[in-house]
């Protein structure tokens, strides 16, 4: 029997094999280079808020702590955002009358929050405890890098998985003592590394990378 296909044919359906799991795997790889992309992560851009809130000037120039406003980062997994009460704190007295108060004063006097732009939103199947990252010796500067000299707040980093999972292979090296989580200016000196293993067993840091630590 004579054959029916060219000894060709062999060829070009290797080629074609070959070349549609090339394509395939391009064309992965390049939604994976998207979504790691700042134009999705926006990471490194500040974001437009109903009041032009400065960490540089209230947090760098005045000195406030982070757990004034963000009252319940020590034990609870959310950070909490300023209710405007914290805000007129201060504000009944110092510029009192700025028009760019306004939102907060309007807030205060009517109940109604300020509708804040979230600069980081984690999917809902992640789950993230603040609480947890502070008492294991993980500053705020880990995750949202040096806020004190931000005049805008602006997304420090991807929060992406693989920005977590460097920090849970290895946590060690994110560790500082308790009373400097929110010093967020403090250095470790040239000697620390051996202070850091101490820290590491007497605050229990564990590295935790099962899929459950994170995904509940």
């Amino acid at each position: 029997m004579s054959q029916i296909f060219h000894r060709s044919t062999n060829a070009f359906a290797r080629f074609t094999i070959f070349g549609g799991i090339f394509i395939v795997a391009s064309f992965v790889f390049l939604i994976m280079m998207i979504d790691r992309s700042l134009f999705v992560t926006r990471q490194g851009q500040s974001f437009d808020q109903p009041v032009p809130f400065s960490h540089d000037h209230h947090v760098g120039e005045i000195g406030i702590d982070c757990r004034y406003c963000h009252i319940t980062v020590e034990r609870a997994s959310f950070a909490g955002i300023p209710e405007p009460e914290i805000c007129m704190n201060c504000h009944k007295v110092l510029f009192s009358d700025a028009p760019m108060l306004e939102p907060i004063r309007r807030s205060f006097e009517t109940g109604e929050p300020v509708e804040w732009t979230r600069v980081y939103d984690l999917p809902d199947f992640v789950y993230f405890d603040h609480s947890i990252h502070v008492a294991k010796g993980i500053s705020c500067v880990s995750c949202h890098g040096r806020v004190d000299k931000m005049p805008m707040t602006v997304k420090a980093t991807s929060l992406k998985m693989d920005f977590c999972l460097e920090c849970h292979f290895d946590p060690v090296k994110n560790v500082r003592p308790r009373d400097k989580v929110f010093d967020l200016a403090w250095q470790p000196g040239k000697d620390f590394s051996e202070e850091q293993i101490r820290l590491v067993h007497e605050l229990n840091v564990q590295s935790k990378v099962d899929c459950s630590t994170c995904h509940r």
